[in-house]
C-alpha cells in the first residue's frame, strides 16, 4: 500500500527548468536581506537607557529599573504564542509588517511620551517586536529548495547581525565623534525604522507555510519542498494532524532522548539569566559611570563589539568536533563557570571599560553555546517538530525569565537595584555551574568505569578448549575466502 503522501508527490508537476514559483528566489532573498539588515538599523538603542535617564526624559533610575524594564519580559511572555501561531497561520509578511510597525510605535512612545505608563507600552511595542522574530527567521524557507537552506539562512542571520553591528557602530560615531545628542538619534533611528516598514509592505506573501498553510498550498500546486514532505503522511482532513496537539504527542515520544533534554534544559536555564542581563546591563553601565556628558558613553561601541564576537564564536563552534555524548556537561559547566565570572565581574567592578569587557565576553561565551545546542536539538528531529521544540524551550525561559524579574526587579517584589540584580545573577550562574559539573563528574566516572569494567570472555576448561580447536581450525580456513 503506497503512502498517500507519496501519491500526491507523484502527482505534482515535474517540468523541465526553473519551479516557477522559485524562478526568482535570488531577487526574493536578497530583498528579505536587505530588509533583514534595515530592520536592525536602529543607532539609538544602545543610548536608550541613557535618555531616559536623562534631562530630556528625566526618569529616575528606580522607575526605570523597577517599574519600566520588567514589563518587557510580561509583554513578551504575554505575546509570544499568539504571535508565533500567527506568524504561520498569516504565513509571515503581516507578521513582519506587524513588526515594524510595533518598532515605529515603539520609537514614538520613545519620543513623545512623558510618563511611566507611555514608557510602560513602548516596552509592550519592543516585546512584540521581538516575539516577531520568528517571522523573519523562518520565511526564507519558504522562498528556496530545501538543498538551499542552510546557505540562505547564513544569508539572513548575516544581514541582521551586520545590521545589528552597523547600527551600534553608526550610533556610537554619531555620539562620540559627531555630539549627536540621545534625542535626535533616536529620531533617525525613527525615520529608519519607516524605510524598514516601507520595505515589509512589499515583500511578497508565500502560499505554504509550516503547520496550517501545507494542504491548501498542495491543493494550489505549489512546488515540493521540504516544508511540504516533512510529515509523509497525507492530510485527513483532521485539524488535529497539522496543529499542535499531534507535534505534542511527537514531541513527548522523542523527549526520553538524553541528549535532547540536555540542550533543551541548557537553552531554558541559560538564556533566562542571559537575556536578563542584556535588558539591565544598560542601566548597570550608568551606574558604575553616570556621566551627563553623552560622548563619553560607549554602550553602542560595547553593543557592537559584543555582537562581533558573538558572530566568530557561532562561527567557530560550526568547527568543533568532540564525543558531544560524553563530554556535553562538561564543556557546559566550563561555559558556565566562565559567565558566573564574567557576571560577578560585571558586578563588583567599579571601572566601565571592564563593565565592558565582560559584557562582551559573556555574550560572545553564550553565542558560542547557542549554534552547538540548535545542532544537538535539531539532528535527531524534523523541521516541523525543531520548530516546536525550540519554540517550547523559548516559551519556557520566558516563563523562567519572567519569575525571576517579578521577584527580583519588579517594585511589586523585592525591587532590587541593578548592582543587586547582577549579584543574583552570578550566584544563579554559580548553581549552574555545579549542577552541570556534577553531572559531568558522572558520566566521565561512568564512562571510564564501564571501559575498565568491560565483560572480558569466560576462562574454558580443558575440556571446553579441546572442544573449541575444531572450530577454530574451521574458522581459520574460512578466513581466506571472505577477504576474497
Amino acid at each position: 500500500m503506497v503512502p498517500s503522501g507519496q501519491v500526491v508527490e507523484k502527482q505534482e508537476p515535474t517540468e523541465p527548468g526553473p519551479d516557477p514559483e522559485l524562478k526568482s528566489w535570488r531577487c526574493l532573498v536578497f530583498y528579505l536581506c536587505f530588509y533583514g539588515f534595515m530592520a536592525q538599523l536602529r543607532p539609538g538603542e544602545s543610548f536608550i537607557t541613557p535618555y531616559l535617564l536623562s534631562p530630556d526624559k528625566n526618569f529616575t533610575r528606580e522607575q526605570v529599573t523597577n517599574e519600566i524594564t520588567p514589563v518587557l519580559s510580561y509583554s513578551y511572555l504575554a505575546v509570544l504564542v499568539p504571535v508565533f501561531l500567527l506568524t504561520d497561520y498569516l504565513r509571515y509578511t503581516p507578521v513582519l509588517v506587524l513588526q515594524s510597525a510595533s518598532f515605529v510605535a515603539a520609537w514614538l512612545l520613545l519620543l513623545f511620551g512623558r510618563s511611566v505608563l507611555h514608557m510602560q507600552l513602548m516596552e509592550l511595542c519592543y516585546s512584540v517586536t521581538m516575539a516577531a522574530r520568528i517571522a523573519y527567521s523562518s520565511y526564507i524557507f519558504s522562498l528556496v529548495r530545501p538543498a538551499r537552506y542552510q546557505r540562505m539562512a547564513g544569508y539572513s542571520r548575516s544581514a541582521a547581525l551586520l545590521g545589528v553591528f552597523t547600527s551600534s557602530v553608526l550610533g556610537q560615531l554619531l555620539v562620540s565623534a559627531a555630539g549627536v545628542p540621545f534625542s535626535t538619534l533616536n529620531y533617525a533611528s525613527l525615520g529608519l525604522l519607516c524605510c524598514s516598514l516601507l520595505l515589509a509592505l512589499f515583500l511578497r506573501r508565500p502560499r505554504r507555510s509550516l503547520f496550517f498553510n501545507r494542504d491548501a498550498a498542495a491543493r494550489r500546486g505549489a512546488a515540493a519542498s521540504e516544508l511540504a514532505g516533512m510529515n509523509p503522511a497525507a492530510a485527513r482532513g483532521a485539524w488535529r494532524d497539522w496543529t499542535l496537539a499531534r507535534m505534542l504527542r511527537e514531541l513527548g515520544a522523542t523527549a526520553h532522548s538524553p541528549q535532547l533534554r540536555l540542550w533543551s534544559l541548557w537553552w531554558v536555564f541559560n538564556s533566562a539569566a542571559y537575556y536578563l542581563i542584556v535588558y539591565y546591563v544598560h542601566i548597570l553601565w550608568n551606574v558604575v559611570h553616570p556621566t551627563a556628558d553623552s560622548a563619553s558613553v560607549y554602550n553602542g561601541g560595547a553593543d557592537a563589539a559584543s555582537t562581533l564576537l558573538g558572530a566568530i564564536t557561532s562561527f567557530s563552534a560550526g568547527f568543533v568536533k568532540i564525543r558531544w555524548a560524553l563530554w556535553a556537561k562538561l564543556v557546559i559547566a566550563g561555559v558556565t563557570a566562565a559567565q558566573a565570572a564574567l557576571v560577578f565581574l560585571m558586578y563588583s567592578t567599579s571601572n566601565i571599560w571592564l563593565c565592558y569587557l565582560a559584557f562582551v565576553l559573556f555574550r560572545g561565551a553564550y553565542q558560542f553555546l547557542v549554534p552547538i545546542a540548535t545542532f544537538q536539538i535539531a539532528s535527531s528531529l524534523s523541521k516541523e517538530l525543531c520548530a516546536l521544540v525550540f519554540g517550547v524551550n523559548t516559551f519556557l525561559a520566558t516563563v523562567l525569565k519572567t519569575i525571576i524579574t517579578l521577584i527580583v526587579s519588579d517594585k511589586r517584589g523585592l525591587g532590587l537595584p541593578v548592582h543587586s540584580q547582577f549579584f543574583i545573577y552570578f550566584v544563579y550562574f554559580l548553581v549552574l555551574f555545579g549542577v552541570y559539573l556534577l553531572g559531568a563528574l558522572v558520566v566521565v566516572l561512568r564512562h571510564f568505569r564501564d571501559g575498565r569494567r568491560a565483560p572480558q570472555p569466560p576462562a574454558l576448561s580443558p575440556t571446553e578448549e579441546k572442544a573449541m580447536q575444531p572450530l577454530a581450525t574451521q574458522e581459520q580456513s574460512l578466513q581466506p575466502e571472505a577477504k576474497a
